[in-house]
């Protein structure tokens, strides 16, 4: 008997399509109390969904850029003031209060997301091996197990489920109580809100803004970029979104107390932002290849197709069981069921049990459909939203990974001149391009960041220095 296997081929060219298919509607999360796994509380399918609207990202992106370009002119005209607002008390709690709440959010997130990984993801040395991990990360919806997905299928525009035992809802979706899944386990719950946080999230600019600073283009694309990308991913129920949703609030939790921290003056080693940095562009790196390799994968799974020898044979037998037991009653006795027999042909039983494990017939034991296993080989991908949405995130994310590449090439090609003429190792020069890129990255991602809010504080007094510290450093680089 075969057994399932990974390897990497050329996706199918009708996932690559734009604009994407509608197809399927994005599902919602369970209903609270339906599973152990169900949300703590309920979304109305239609909220869900409106939400999800292209039209809502869109608005809200292009309504953010307009607004940051003409804050920007305005602070350039006044000579980058600050605003008077920003040396107020309230808005230093109000910055402190924005921070403490992005930092538990982005907490609940990642401890969410962390408990449905666990349930949902297969262990390469489980009995299913490395294609039960690929199955488990590839198909968000069903009930754990290889083979166990309902994947939808776009040409015949429906939801599709290859194993027997995995029912449909009554309308034809995958079952919202079923388990072992990644979009029932948490997905959907904490992707739709952690979609949401990105347009509360452009408060950081407003602060910076505020502060007489001028939002980088970076910045504006980088917010703007972070608001579609979440929708995509979320919207067409993409496979390798559960990577930004999961690392991206754990990184957020670390990055929101240390500003919570910054705020009161805490004194926090500068190793510790620097940590926090290369672990965004670590992030923009390993979840840009991770998301691209999902259009490259397929996998071997095991299905149950109707035997349909079998379940002739099994036919013939019952049939000719039937009629020799009223022949044998009639009186025609062994001579007819010889001759019936005969014309079943010899070896009927050895027939029925033999060559592929026989599944349970869609009658149950008894019926007369008998099933064998086979091994179809899937792809990851299965729908060209699902596509769109992985290669949106991609190109997104490739000027952030390009700017660091830029800076390092840089900085690498100025330390080797230099060490050139002061005999320093092409190693001290790489490393110390390597904190110069990050210190680059720093400037363009943070905005003007937390040394420069402390000057500021120096010269506008102790409390107006804590919101600087605080707010000149919020651009932070989402997504």
């Amino acid at each position: 008997m075969s057994s399932a296997t990974v390897q990497f081929s050329l996706p199918d060219s009708s996932i690559f399509q734009f604009p994407p298919s509608n197809e399927p509607e994005t599902l919602p999360p369970p209903i609270p109390g339906s599973t152990l796994s169900a949300p703590p509380f309920s979304i109305s399918a239609s909220v869900y969904n409106g939400a999800l609207d292209a039209r809502v990202p869109i608005t809200i992106a292009c309504v953010y850029a307009a607004t940051v370009t003409a804050l920007n002119a305005y602070n350039r005209k006044y000579g980058n003031k600050p605003w008077k607002i920003s040396k107020t008390k309230s808005f230093f709690w109000f910055v402190v209060a924005h921070n403490v709440f992005l930092a538990v959010y982005s907490g609940w997130t990642f401890v969410g997301m962390l408990r449905a990984l666990q349930k949902s993801v297969s262990n390469p040395m489980g009995p299913a091996g490395l294609p039960g991990t690929v199955d488990s990360l590839c198909k968000v919806h069903g009930i754990s197990g290889l083979g166990n997905a309902v994947a939808y299928n776009g040409t015949a525009s429906q939801w599709v489920s290859e194993s027997p035992s995995v029912l449909l809802s009554s309308a034809g979706t995958p079952d919202p109580t079923d388990l072992g899944r990644l979009w029932n386990e948490g997905l959907a719950f904490y992707g739709w809100f952690f979609y949401l946080s990105k347009f509360y999230e452009v408060l950081d600019t407003a602060i910076i803004i505020a502060k007489g600073k001028r939002s980088s283009t970076l910045q504006t694309y980088h917010h703007a970029g972070a608001m579609m990308c979440m929708w995509s991913g979320i919207r067409y129920m993409s496979p390798p979104i559960w990577m930004f949703v999961f690392v991206n609030s754990g990184i957020h939790a670390l990055m929101y107390t240390y500003y919570t921290l910054t705020a009161f003056s805490v004194p926090i080693p500068q190793s510790l932002k620097r940590s926090l940095t290369t672990m965004q562009i670590i992030q923009f790196l390993v979840g840009a290849s991770y998301a691209a390799l999902h259009s490259f994968v397929s996998y071997t799974i095991p299905v149950q197709v109707p035997d349909l020898t079998a379940s002739a044979q099994y036919t013939a037998s019952a049939a000719v069981s039937s009629v020799a037991a009223v022949a044998s009653s009639a009186g025609f006795g062994e001579l007819v069921k010889k001759f019936l027999f005969r014309a079943a042909g010899e070896g009927l039983a050895e027939n029925v049990n033999g060559g592929h494990s026989i599944g349970q017939g869609a009658k149950g034991s008894s019926g007369a459909i008998q099933y064998r296993t086979e091994y179809q080989t899937v792809q990851c991908i299965d729908t060209s939203g699902q596509t769109f949405a992985i290669w949106f995130n991609v190109f997104y994310l490739t000027p952030l990974t390009a700017l660091f590449v830029r800076f390092f090439v840089k900085s690498y090609l100025r330390r080797t001149q230099k060490g050139a003429k002061g005999h320093t190792t092409k190693h001290g020069a790489a490393e110390k391009a390597g904190k110069d890129a990050l210190k680059g990255m720093e400037r363009e991602i943070y905005m003007n960041g937390n040394t420069n809010g402390h000057a500021n504080g120096k010269a506008n007094g102790h409390a107006n220095g804590k919101a600087n510290g605080h707010t000149n450093g919020k651009a932070n680089g989402k997504h």
